[in-house]
């Protein structure tokens, strides 16, 4: 019988006081920059949770119009526009 994945809850944080809008994109949601918006705290860290389910994902912020690498990333794969994705193995 095979062994059904589950759906974790993997959270993702950014500090980013000045900025006015920001969300996340990557493989898990096609790229679409404009799919999961993360939550701004009165301090200035935006976070988003999403359930993703074990696997290698890339993904990166896009602050105001701006991609940007998680600071917090330890892993990068190199992506077709001569930048740098994040790279997240959810296990």
């Amino acid at each position: 019988m095979a062994r059904v994945l589950r759906a974790k809850s993997t959270e993702f944080k950014l500090f980013a006081p000045r900025a006015k809008q920001v969300s996340i994109a990557g493989n898990f949601n096609n790229w679409d920059a404009k799919g999961i918006s993360a939550k701004r705290d009165t301090k200035g860290n935006w976070s988003v949770k999403l359930g993703l389910k074990p696997g290698k994902y890339e993904y990166k912020f896009l602050v105001d119009g701006s991609w940007l690498t998680d600071p917090h990333c330890s892993s990068f794969i190199s992506n077709a526009f001569g930048t740098q994705n994040c790279l997240l193995e959810v296990k």
